[in-house]
């Protein structure tokens, strides 16, 4: 036999051995389940809690909704600080804020060449600020991305509830989305129609919900110009309300959802969605639409300084971040900048206490040095092992075989260890796949349950009793077979 058959033969059996060990790399990765999220949608999802800053005249006159009457004089922060706010929010662990560039009192915190309801007709820098500017460039420099609130009910324009004013509106939308940098989230608030000033007519307007906007060449405009901005509103297109400001979204929380009209309405729209079906979504739904939980540090939006000492605790904080991010939502938390221009001591305090439980509870995942026993991997094929799950990436993940739709994981520790959080990820490009998740811990000789729920998506955080176990183990279920991007056992500080 000549050395070239010999060679030939050589590396036959080198491929088989590879073979035989699982380092094979010919398996196709899983095809996509129901819908999926859209580049834009997989940023906002990275983002998981950021900030929202309700600023304008109600700061100073005292009011969550002022009436559109309000002199822009009254509008004058004596120590604005667009690098505090900011750093506030990072400190905070923030990935982003979102301006109330202008609310429902049509006073517009940019110098807009439409309107003289702006801080250009301010005391406040003698006319020549804008909040916009300034809160957006901090969060470029602190790597913090911004989003705009654009009420679409305007209580001071004196067209309001007339064609002219949804150009007015568009033009308005134009110079946020082209005059201030990359914008992450556009935020749609359903409040439409009321009483107001409208320019002095001093009246009731109300609206058609469902056609006065012409919703669809407002999204078309927002996606020519900022195409990776995700759209809230009760409707999406791009994120859903939770239906709810307390704090929360429903267990389970599926990421997809086909918005429905309410009762009376032609569409599903801002302002005009069956709004309750949001916190739950649905599993089978039409459209990647995954739930934002909105929800205010104190029982106001804007700042009051009789609410000073109604400042979340840190541990209600938490609870709010389990029950949002922890069921596959983001949260957003407002933070209101008070009348100097600045996030409030009591809000940085309460907010510092958060973040150093945050940061210590996951400090140390437990999951990471032990041995990873899953059921089966796909294809065999290393790109696919449960080590994915453990190695800090979103774009890996455990898999295993299509017909393998029931899957299992093994977690060996050395030694037993305490732990009350449990984190869980899906790899989001892939859809939605797992029905129901278990968690098991190994007592006695044998396997004993402490958590079981249904949806993962996003995140699943599981927050209990401590558990203390050097074996635990993961069950899934779905229609299909799971893609797990993260699993982690962690421990919150002793108190």
């Amino acid at each position: 036999m000549n050395k070239h058959l010999l060679t030939l033969r050589n590396l036959s059996i080198v491929c088989l051995s590879l073979c035989n060990c699982g380092m094979t790399r010919h398996a196709e990765p899983p095809a996509p389940y129901g819908a999926t999220p859209s580049p834009g949608q997989l940023q906002w999802h990275e983002m998981e809690f950021y900030g929202f800053l309700h600023f304008t005249v109600n700061t100073f006159t005292d009011k969550e909704w002022g009436y559109g009457d309000e002199n822009p004089s009254v509008f004058n922060p004596t120590d604005f600080s667009a690098e505090q706010i900011v750093t506030t929010a990072k400190m905070a662990g923030m990935k982003g804020l979102i301006l109330t560039c202008k609310h429902h009192d049509g006073f517009c915190l940019w110098p807009s060449k439409y309107t003289e309801h702006s801080v250009k007709n301010s005391a406040w820098k003698g006319g020549k600020g804008d909040v916009v500017k300034e809160i957006s460039e901090a969060c470029r420099r602190h790597g913090l991305k911004f989003g705009t609130y654009l009420s679409p009910w305007d209580r001071n324009h004196a067209e309001y509830g007339r064609p002219a004013y949804v150009e007015y509106y568009r033009n308005q939308l134009r110079e946020l989305l082209t005059n201030y940098g990359p914008i992450s989230e556009i935020w749609w608030d359903g409040a439409n129609g009321g009483d107001g000033y409208y320019g002095g007519a001093r009246e009731t307007r109300l609206i058609d919900r469902s056609t006065y906007y012409g919703w669809d060449q407002s999204i078309r405009i927002a996606r020519e110009l900022q195409p990776l901005a995700v759209i809230f509103s009760d409707a999406g297109p791009g994120v859903r309300w939770c239906g709810n400001e307390s704090g929360f979204t429903n267990d389970p929380c599926w990421a997809c959802y086909t918005p429905h009209p309410a009762e009376g309405e032609k569409t599903a729209g801002p302002g005009t969605t069956m709004y309750q079906e949001g916190g739950p979504g649905h599993r089978d739904g039409k459209f990647w639409m995954p739930a934002e939980v909105d929800v205010s540090i104190r029982p106001g939006w804007f700042y009051h300084s009789s609410q000073d000492k109604e400042v979340r605790s840190p541990e209600n904080l938490l609870k709010i971040y389990y029950e949002s991010v922890g069921r596959g939502a983001s949260l957003l938390l407002n933070l209101p900048p008070d009348r100097r221009g600045r996030i409030h001591e009591n809000d940085v305090a309460s907010l510092q206490g958060f973040r150093r439980t945050l940061d210590a509870t996951f400090a140390v995942n437990f999951a990471k040095d032990a041995a990873l026993k899953p059921s089966s991997v796909r294809g065999g094929d290393a790109r696919f092992a449960a080590a994915n799950l453990v190695d800090g990436r979103r774009d890996t993940y455990w898999s295993t075989d299509d017909g393998a739709k029931q899957a299992e994981l093994v977690v060996e520790m050395k030694a037993p260890r305490a732990f009350n959080v449990v984190d869980i990820r899906e790899y989001l490009p892939l859809g939605q796949r797992v029905d129901t998740w278990a968690l098991d811990k190994w007592v006695n000789g044998q396997w004993v349950e402490f958590a079981k729920g249904e949806a993962i998506g996003a995140r699943r955080l599981w927050r209990g009793a401590y558990q203390t176990a050097d074996r635990v183990r993961l069950r899934l279920s779905g229609p299909v077979c799971p893609a797990i991007s993260e699993f982690g056992l962690y421990a919150e500080p002793a108190k």
